[in-house]
């Protein structure tokens, strides 16, 4: 038997073991762990532990970068900060509808743009929001599609892209210039989502939603607010422009040290078994995405192992480049669906590779993919954020409905994507 012809059967047994572990078990984490031993038995390897260990650890800097993260976002909500926030926008800016929605929007955008994830987005702040967006005359189906639009939104603005991370880690290529060329993108469909879903809107009275909205921590003043985030901003400022003058300390260092100065400001001086529980809550959040890392790195290392990743990437390479533009908004928010973040390492890294061939820049074709794959977090079998943001913002409707409602930021996102993977040249001096 030939080298391709045992790949190809391996890649075969390996698609097939995930569609049914993914139809019986519901987990697309766990339907990637038993792929990738199935993929190591069909091709001869038996069971590889070692490697499948190590593969398990491929993205542990990530992992600790979502946990840290979310660490810091979880002690900065549980000091009532994030409650704060809220209620002091409204409180201001209430009486200017367009303003109000605009605030929300930014208050949606921080979670995820600072943790890389949409759903820490919506378990922080979607449930305040969607309060107030009810208030504000927001109708059901709009307030849970505003908020799933902002939290992928969220997860695709820099400075933490997963996304263009592990397309930037597998195709060995630095993550750097990437904080332009996504938050161009990100501010124009925030906009149009903005305008699209406030139209008709008729808000009721301020106070009705003062009055509903969680109280204000007492002593909670406006530095208290700031100064968390003023010190991240310094933090990463001070890494990118005097990195050969400071220790190199990492994000997920720097998002503790923040998490730390959260503690020490609190007005309510919470006793360390509180923020033990806080931080016993934070793992258990976002167990299922550094389960995701865990899973994704496991079934990478056996692709590798097993020749199916070159496979694979040989397959894209050969593609003309045309066919690569007509089916990428049709399989990356797919994949998105079936393989969560696993889809930028398999199906992302080959597009990259392909399209580096024939020199066209890697750091927009990176950003644009990483801006395709969130359209899959609301479509099969996973639907993530989607099914979060119903939950949080209490939609009773059917998925349908939801899905009509996110169409329009969904098609405008899509194409901006898409020029920008066609056009690329229009976007290579955001790089720089």
């Amino acid at each position: 038997m030939t080298m391709t012809l045992q790949t190809t059967y391996t890649l075969i047994a390996m698609a097939a073991t995930f569609a049914f572990c993914s139809w019986k078990l519901k987990s697309p984490e766990i339907s990637m762990a038993i792929t990738a031993v199935v993929g190591a038995l069909v091709a001869g390897f038996g069971l590889p532990v070692r490697l499948l260990v190590e593969g398990t650890l491929t993205y542990f800097d990530l992992a600790l970068l979502f946990i840290t993260a979310s660490l810091f976002m979880n002690f900065y909500s549980e000091i009532g900060a994030t409650n704060a926030l809220v209620r002091n926008i409204v409180q201001s800016f209430y009486n200017m509808k367009w303003l109000m929605l605009f605030l929300l929007a930014f208050v949606m955008l921080v979670p995820g743009a600072i943790t890389g994830a949409g759903s820490v987005s919506i378990l922080v702040v979607g449930g305040l929001v969607a309060t107030v967006l009810e208030f504000m005359g927001i109708p059901p189906a709009r307030r849970a599609a505003f908020v799933f639009v902002l939290a992928i939104l969220s997860a695709a603005a820099p400075p933490i892209n997963l996304w263009a991370m592990l397309l930037a880690a597998g195709a060995n290529m630095p993550y750097v210039g990437f904080n332009k060329i996504l938050l161009l993108p990100v501010v124009i469909v925030t906009i149009f989502a903005v305008f699209y879903y406030g139209r008709g809107a008729k808000p009721r009275s301020k106070a009705e939603v003062l009055a509903y909205l969680p109280p204000a921590a007492k002593g909670m003043t406006w530095w208290r607010l700031v100064l968390p985030f003023a010190l991240l901003l310094a933090l990463i400022l001070l890494a990118q422009y005097k990195a050969h003058s400071i220790p190199v300390i990492g994000l997920p260092l720097t998002f503790l040290l923040c998490a730390v100065l959260v503690m020490l400001i609190d007005p309510e001086r919470r006793g360390l078994k509180r923020w033990w529980e806080v931080t016993t809550y934070t793992i258990e959040m976002v167990f299922p995405l550094v389960a995701t890392l865990v899973s994704v790195g496991a079934l990478v290392g056996m692709l590798a192992l097993t020749g199916v990743r070159g496979l694979i990437a040989i397959s894209f390479v050969t593609l003309p480049i045309v066919w690569i533009y007509v089916t990428a908004l049709l399989f990356c928010p797919f994949a998105q669906g079936s393989l969560s973040y696993g889809s930028a390492v398999i199906l992302g890294v080959p597009i990259i590779f392909r399209m580096n061939s024939v020199g066209i820049n890697v750091t927009v074709v990176a950003a644009a993919l990483s801006l395709m794959f969130p359209l899959g977090d609301c479509l099969p079998p996973s639907r993530i954020v989607g099914r979060l943001a119903i939950e949080k913002t209490g939609f009773k409707g059917s998925y349908t409905e939801f899905l009509k409602e996110v169409a329009a930021p969904w098609i405008v996102l899509a194409a901006i994507a898409l020029t920008m993977l066609v056009q690329w040249r229009l976007f290579v001096p955001l790089t720089k």
